[in-house]
């Protein structure tokens, strides 16, 4: 019997284990990092040890240490989570070699689908359907090419272990293959330590459905139904949802009796997932992931089952469940995954302190969070803040509850893609149904990413900073006031503040007179209420209402569905144009991996410059126009912080 359990991961999806432990009764033990040391997830566990050290490698990957801890801290079993070591059949053995109860399936399992070349042949003996590709390994450039022309393009370079989309690249024609090749063998040596890629057939707009299963140790394998995963970003899942959009009860089943296949095909024992690609009728197996998955809480919305109870039971030899046996579809569940990240800029992720996190309780709502007010989101482990998941009768309910949730939640960080989310989950294609895994960029990603709040919005939120910032000065000055909010009963002088947001900056001049404002730019508008944190006035018929929280220089305001982040713009800016000519910023705080160019070389537009790496991603810096490479910054290993120039262009 499990009493105490180790989980060898952070953030949300150990909070989220911990959650049925204590339920359960079972004891939970916490590892952290240095920079993790203050997180939640730390907190909540019933004991705590330090990995020393900030880096992935040197913490969260850190076998040995961890089985040590493991030991010290009397668990008896350990739960590896996602990422990280969760498909690592090296850290599975140790596990069970230290006398350990592995929470999760054999290592020969995990060998055999980790491996995603291994599992296509696999797959292809079992009867599974399986796209045209081919394995890279110790290939020749020649013979790449031509495996390549074979398959035809567009085509995939996919890296064989590991997932979320990286050390992934689409291949439109054969000038690009070897550069993919190389570029995404790096990264996915980068991600997971094995830097083999192989080709695969791309389907030119495909969903991606996947098929939650469940093994045990008596050679029984079930299916709980299907996931839709087809919105997605850089090949990696923003938005799932269960179940799939308008998905016949053949074809659900053929793909579940596909999944189960696989499963028996390899023994496995616990929850897992297998997941295809589907287009015009026909699916394709794509890989199978030997963990739970991030959206995991889809399929437990819809059924009432606790995957993770049931891993727990599985890994204990139990049997599955009746429960799972027999389990039915109940209503519709949508995930929303929220993303410190900026989708106007590809996406790059964002690293910093998360002032405020709140989400309104609602029926049918869950937020499953690594994160909490006063947490900082680090440079060194995945961006994903949380994921929010809502649970309804109909696709439609869940969906406007989800947005609606998204919309009214108080997310004071630098960057999410928060408003990227409503803004799919509010498309009409979606509401539709129409969905695939190009959605994002048929739909438009400009468009898409737009903020929430508008030029006028933002203009509005502006003069409530400036409302709000008054009072809150003449407060924290002492300065006694009457009437409404603190305003004086005379008429005052001309007031200016000026702030800067995403679509531009704004010098607010108003003048007060008892209850009355006055802004330069429109109507006189009457003040309802005002303190420091909140306004509400009215112009007209129409009352405006403004939440305000201030930070430093930063100004957070959430409107009425909508929230935008200004930056207090001082009286007297810095001079301008001190910075060199042609001096290019890094988009990211990062590691420089690779520097293609030297002083006094020639650049043509689009041209490599420099490569970065920040959270296992790889972002390249291109030349924006012809010209001579007058400085370059760095050097390859350096660390850089986000905007520090790299390398200086002299435009021809």
């Amino acid at each position: 019997m499990i009493t105490r359990l180790l989980v060898a991961n952070r953030g949300e999806i150990a909070r989220r284990i911990f959650r049925t432990c204590r339920r359960l009764g079972v004891e939970t033990v916490a590892i952290f990092s240095d920079v993790d040391r203050d997180e939640p997830h730390v907190d909540e566990a019933d004991h705590a040890f330090h990995l020393p050290g900030v880096s992935a490698a040197e913490t969260y990957l850190d076998i040995d240490r961890i089985i040590a801890i493991a030991s010290e801290s009397g668990a008896d079993a350990v739960h590896p989570g996602y990422g990280f070591l969760a498909e690592n059949a090296v850290f599975a053995e140790k596990v069970v070699g230290a006398g350990l109860v592995w929470v999760g399936p054999t290592p020969e399992s995990m060998r055999q689908m980790g491996s995603k070349i291994e599992a296509k042949a696999l797959m292809a003996g079992a009867g599974v359907p399986i796209l045209p590709g081919a394995d890279l390994s110790d290939l020749q450039p020649d013979d790449i090419q031509t495996h390549g022309n074979d398959i035809g393009y567009p085509l995939l370079v996919k890296a064989s272990a590991g997932g979320g989309g990286k050390g992934m690249r689409i291949v439109e024609s054969p000038d690009g293959l070897l550069v993919a090749v190389e570029g995404a063998s790096r990264e996915a040596n980068s991600a997971f330590g094995d830097d083999t890629v192989f080709l695969e057939r791309y389907l030119t707009s495909p969903r991606h459905i996947e098929i939650q299963i469940i093994g045990d140790t008596h050679g029984e394998v079930v299916s709980l139904f299907e996931r839709e995963c087809s919105i997605q970003r850089r090949h990696q899942k923003i938005i799932e949802e269960s179940p799939a959009v308008g998905l016949d009860e053949d074809i659900r089943r053929q793909m579940s009796e596909a999944a189960v296949a696989a499963g028996k095909t390899v023994g496995y024992i616990g929850a897992g997932t297998v997941e295809f690609v589907f287009e015009d009728g026909h699916f394709y197996f794509l890989e199978m992931n030997t963990r739970l998955q991030v959206e995991h809480a889809v399929t437990e919305m819809i059924t009432g089952l606790d995957l993770v109870e049931i891993q727990l039971q599985i890994a204990q030899s139990l049997p599955i469940p009746d429960g799972v046996r027999h389990a039915a579809i109940t209503g519709h569940a949508v995930e929303a995954r929220l993303y410190a990240e900026d989708p106007e800029n590809d996406f790059l992720p964002v690293i910093g302190k998360v002032e405020r996190f709140e989400f309104e309780e609602r029926a049918g709502l869950r937020v499953d969070s690594g994160v909490e007010s006063g947490s900082t989101i680090s440079i060194h482990y995945d961006p994903m803040v949380a994921k929010v998941i809502a649970h309804a009768d109909t696709r439609a309910d869940a969906t406007l509850l989800l947005s609606e949730s998204l919309r009214s939640a108080r997310i004071h960080a630098t960057t999410t893609n928060r408003d990227l989310l409503v803004r799919v989950l509010e498309d009409p294609e979606y509401l539709e149904g129409k969905i695939d895994t190009h959605f994002l960029e048929r739909r438009g990603i400009a468009q898409l990413s737009r903020p929430l709040a508008d030029e006028e919005d933002e203009m509005a939120a502006a003069e409530a900073c400036a409302l709000t910032d008054q009072l809150a000065a003449r407060q924290s000055a002492r300065v006694l006031a009457t009437l409404p909010g603190g305003w004086r009963n005379q008429s005052s002088i001309p007031q200016r503040r000026g702030y800067a947001g995403k679509h531009g900056e704004y010098l607010i001049s108003y003048r007060l007179d008892g209850d009355q404002v006055a802004f330069t730019f429109g109507e006189t508008a009457r003040i309802i209420s005002l303190d420091p944190a909140h306004v509400a006035y009215a112009r007209g018929d129409a009352t405006t209402e403004f939440q305000v929280s201030r930070y430093g220089d930063l100004r957070f305001v959430d409107g009425n569905g909508w929230a935008t982040r200004l930056v207090t713009v001082p009286r007297f800016p810095p001079p301008e144009g001190l910075e060199t000519t042609g001096s290019l910023h890094s988009p990211m705080p990062g590691k420089i991996i690779r520097i293609e160019v030297a002083v006094e070389d020639h650049v043509e537009e689009g041209d490599t410059l420099v490569v970065i790496e920040a959270m296992k991603m790889e972002h390249t810096i291109k030349a924006p126009y012809p010209g001579t490479i007058e400085a370059v910054k760095f050097t390859e290993g350096s660390q850089v912080a986000a905007d520090a120039v790299l390398v200086v262009v002299r435009p021809d």
